[in-house]
């Protein structure tokens, strides 16, 4: 084998390569903004929640960047969801805020009434 039929089987080998590579990666706008920060926030709500099936989460794309999550839950999770003096909700944005500047966003959480 030759030096030229290496090198063209090296070629193929890595063309190959790159066509599964661009087969895996989705095109920009099929991209969810906010992705794990909302992944955080459906997995911790319905964790906390006596009705978790009633746990919806909003998503709203603000400038900038900005990712805005809406929980709507069962009137009778909201305490639960808030926490004595508000500790839980605090916890759950300093944890979407954390997912989010992994993902490049800047996240919010809020509790719908």
């Amino acid at each position: 084998m030759s030096d030229d039929d290496l090198d063209d089987d090296l070629d193929d080998d890595y063309e190959d390569d790159n066509d599964d590579y661009e087969d895996e990666v989705g095109a920009e706008g099929n991209r969810i903004v906010g992705a794990r920060a909302l992944a955080v926030v459906e997995h911790v709500t319905r964790n906390l929640a006596d009705d978790p099936d009633a746990i919806e989460v909003e998503v709203e794309e603000r400038r900038g960047g900005e990712v805005a999550l809406l929980v709507h839950a069962n009137p009778a999770d909201m305490g639960r969801l808030i926490g004595r003096r508000g500790r839980v909700i605090q916890a759950l944005r300093q944890l979407v805020r954390a997912a989010g500047s992994a993902d490049g966003v800047k996240a919010n959480v809020d509790i719908a009434e």
